[in-house]
């Protein structure tokens, strides 16, 4: 069975949040708004996604991910 997948998408911009949110974005993988990456569905990565809900959309991928 394939460990489930997470499609983060930056969806605010950076400028003025603090420093640990902006941290937290980067640790994340995106890099500018309507960035998307896929991560694997770990605590930790639930956690990140915890602390910046208002700057971030994200939903369980679908399994037919192709990453590059």
């Amino acid at each position: 069975m394939a460990e489930q997948r997470l499609r983060i998408t930056q969806t605010r911009s950076l400028i003025g949040r603090p420093q640990d949110q902006r941290d937290t974005v980067r640790s994340l993988g995106l890099k500018r708004i309507r960035h998307t990456v896929v991560q694997p569905d770990r605590p930790e990565i639930r956690g990140m996604l915890t602390k910046i809900p208002h700057l971030v959309e994200w939903e369980v991928a679908d399994g037919q991910e192709v990453e590059a």
